[in-house]
This record gives structure tokens, sequence and C-alpha cells, in this order.
């Protein structure tokens, strides 16, 4: 028996009639995902999610971190201590250098011209010396000169008061003979030794005239070798004046060399040749090779760390390689209390900050070997101390 299936009419002017499907004719259902797959993948997930916040928690426990670190070194700012025109720069930038390597020349004429001044200074005062020296010793033998005559003259006064004790002994006899009843001498035997002893007076007073005279000479002498001495330590004070001078003037000239104190790596080079320098101004920087680490810490974090604690320090400029190092010591001050204006919180306004202690940390040398040329002063690091 055949079966027919009616197709429905389509009157024109009516918008078409599709035919329902039979029940017979259904579509297949879409197959969904499988349900252990995905219960796989989110076990997967929290895995991944435990294991990161255990592995988290077990760092928090053993080590205290900061990022709040930079690698610090020894930096030199080198600057003139005279002024000049830079007549010659020795060094490049960047450029490594040794110490006693000569940096900077600073003209010397200027200064060439006052040592010579102060050498000729200085011959002149050593002239002067000499001079006095000369001076001095004349004097002291004028002096010793008139103590003689003091001496000689004393000599003369003993002399001649000896001669008028027996001049007025011989008078006193004649006068006594001639004025006795017999009259043993003459009249001119009294005059002569009257004579002899007016003669042995005069002379007495003389040699004491001469005596004050040759004393007088000595008070004189002894002032021209004080006066002598005096000039002798003025020249003397010159010559010390004119050696100190040309100590400065060599000091001087000395400073037209710039010299590197340590080796280093030149840095912020800012001076040409031409350049008219100033006392004082930073010509270039000079960092030298030794390098170090340091970390500001919370003052919560501080509780259990120590110096000789285990560091481990990662490098933002050399992110691949982790370095290790030592906590060699603390500051003795937090940070706020170094800045320019510390916190005044007696004051009234009071609102508690986390302090932070800068803590420096030494790199291990065998943990920077190949790399010591790479890590630079002002870098930012990140360091885990190990305190547990």
């Amino acid at each position: 028996m055949n079966t027919t299936t009616e197709q429905p009419t389509h009157n024109p002017g009516e918008p078409p009639v599709h035919p329902k499907p039979s029940a017979k004719h259904k579509e297949p259902k879409k197959a969904g995902k499988p349900a252990p797959r995905r219960k796989f993948a989110l076990f997967l997930i929290l895995a991944f999610v435990g294991f990161w916040i255990g592995r988290l928690i077990i760092h928090a426990y053993h080590y205290e971190e900061t990022d709040d670190a930079y690698v610090a070194g020894h930096l030199h700012q080198m600057s003139s201590r005279i002024e000049g025109v830079v007549a010659e720069v020795l060094v490049g930038d960047n450029q490594v250098v040794k110490a006693g390597d000569t940096l900077v020349r600073i003209d010397p004429l200027e200064l060439q011209i006052a040592l010579q001044k102060a050498q000729a200074n200085l011959d002149h005062s050593h002239a002067l010396e000499a001079q006095a020296r000369a001076a001095g010793m004349q004097s002291k033998a004028q002096l010793a000169q008139a103590q003689a005559e003091v001496s000689r003259a004393e000599a003369k006064v003993a002399q001649t008061a000896a001669e008028l004790q027996v001049a007025e002994l011989n008078m006193g006899r004649t006068t006594r003979l001639y004025t006795s009843d017999n009259r043993a001498v003459a009249k001119a035997d009294v005059d002569t030794t009257k004579g002899l002893f007016d003669a042995n007076q005069a002379g007495l007073n003389g040699a004491k005239a001469s005596l004050e005279a040759a004393k007088a000479s000595v008070d004189a002498m002894q002032a021209g070798e004080e006066s002598a001495s005096a000039q002798l330590a003025a020249a003397q004070a010159g010559v010390a004046t004119a050696e100190a001078t040309l100590r400065d003037a060599k000091r001087l000239l000395s400073y037209t060399t710039v010299s590197a104190p340590v080796a280093g790596r030149v840095g912020a080079k800012n001076v040409e040749s031409g350049n008219r320098i100033q006392p004082g101004q930073a010509l270039l920087a000079l960092a030298e090779e030794e390098v170090w680490v340091v970390a500001n810490f919370k003052e919560t974090q501080l509780a259990r760390m120590q110096s000789g604690q285990r560091v481990e320090i990662t490098v933002d400029a050399l992110p691949r390689h982790k370095f290790t190092g030592h906590l060699e010591s603390m500051s003795p001050a937090s940070g706020a209390q170094f800045a320019l204006l510390p916190p005044d919180n007696a004051t009234g306004n009071f609102t508690k900050v986390v302090q932070r202690l800068p803590v420096k940390i030494l790199f291990d040398p065998e943990s920077i070997g190949e790399f010591r040329d790479r890590i630079r002063p002002g870098l930012s690091v990140v360091v885990n101390v190990a305190v547990r």
C-alpha cells in the first residue's frame, strides 16, 4: 500500500509554511565534555594554587624579604683645590683607572711664578739671618772685650790703691821724722812723699773712672748683644715664614695635578680642557670596585635578624642569577633620624608610621666572581634574609 504525504498548499500572497519534522526524524543531541576531564583540570589548578600558597607560607616563615634595597659602593667625588684653567683631561667616561693615575691637569704657570718668588724670598731671608748671626757674633766679641777692659780697670784700681797706701805710709813716716826734734829728714823729702801720695791719689781716681767707663761699655755691649740676638730671632722668624710660604707654593703647585686616590671607574665626568674651574668644583666621580647592598627593612621584620645570617640577593639587572651574601651590620638609627628634618612627634600631631632601618649586606666573593664588573652602585635588588 502506498502512502502519500500531503503537501501543504500555498496560496499566493501568503508566507510559505514549512512542514514540521516528524518525531521519527528528530536531530540527535550534541555530546558534552566528559566530566572527568573537567575535574582533572580543576584539580591541577587547585594543586598549583595550593603549592604556590604553601611555598609563600614556607618562604615567609624562613625568610624576611624586602625590595627596598639597592647596591652601594665607595664613590669619590673628585674636585679641584685651586682655581685655574684646565690644561688637559686624561680620562674618558667610564674608563677604569688605577690608584695614582693622573686624571686632570691644571695650567701651572701662575703657581710656578709664585713658587719662584717664594724661593727668592727664602734666599733673602737666609741672607738676613746670616747677617744678623754675624752681627751677634761681633756683639759677643765686643762684649767680651769690654768685660776684659773691666777686669783690667779693676786690677788697675787695686794696684793704684795699693800704691796709694804705700805712699800714704811713706808720707806719714816722713812727716813724723821731719816734725821730730832733731829733724831727721829734710823738707824736700816731705814734699816728695806728699807729691807721690797726691799722684797715687789721682791715679786711683783715674783708675776708678776707667773702671766705671769699662763697666758702662760692658752695659752698652750687652745691650748691643741683646739687640743682635733680637735681630737674629727676627731673621730666623723671617726664614721660617719664607720656608712656610715656599712649602705652601709647592703644595698649591702640586694641586695642579688631580690624581686618582684609589682604583676605580670614572663616572659623572663634567670637565673639559679650557674650562675655568673653582676650588671645590666637582670634576668627576670615581667608583671603587667593592660593592655591597643596603636594604631598608621594616622595624617589624627585625626581631629575628642578626649579623652573620645568610642572605639571598636578586639584582634586577641580572634577574636570572641569584647571589648570596651575609648580613654584616645594622644602622644605629632609622632612616628618619638621619633625614635633614627628622620627625618631631612631640608636636601633638602623631601618626604612627612603620619605620625602616638600613641594613648592610655583603656579597660572598665567590658568588659575584664573574658578575663583579656588572654589579654597579645604585642598582635595585631584592634581598631575602634567612632568619630560621
